[in-house]
């Protein structure tokens, strides 16, 4: 009878040199695809959007408050050192605000029940689905 607590240990020695190979090319396969496709660019702006129009763009290398009057009432938005957050919102959830400090270019935080959004924008617009 087979033993199902040996059942991994029996399966790892069943494994010959070339399933060993295999499961090292694919280890580093997706290695090598996580550092080529992954974007690991750093953000130089933030658009601040207000509904569907674009509210305004600021540089991050400049420290700032900004304030957005939205649907709900204000919200503030902080840059510092090379990266944005929605400081302060009225709407009640704060998921917004809990999204924390965004840093990467393509990276984004919403404030849906007050119509304003956040995305970091690098030297290059990285493509997704919605600009396929």
């Amino acid at each position: 009878m087979l033993n199902l607590l040996h059942y991994p240990r029996l399966l790892i020695q069943e494994l010959r040199v070339g399933d060993w190979l295999v499961v090292l090319a694919g280890l580093l396969c997706v290695f090598y695809l996580f550092q080529t496709l992954w974007s690991n660019e750093h953000a130089t702006k933030v658009q601040i959007r207000l509904g569907d129009k674009i509210y305004a763009t600021y540089s991050l290398n400049q420290q700032r408050e900004v304030h957005v009057h939205g649907k709900l009432g204000d919200a503030v938005i902080s840059i510092a050192q090379g990266k944005a957050r929605f400081a302060k919102s009225p709407c009640h959830t704060q998921y917004c605000v809990h999204q924390g400090w965004l840093t990467r270019a393509g990276q984004a935080a919403i404030c849906l029940p007050n119509q304003i959004s956040l995305e970091l924008l690098g030297e290059t617009k990285p493509y997704d689905s919605l600009n396929y």
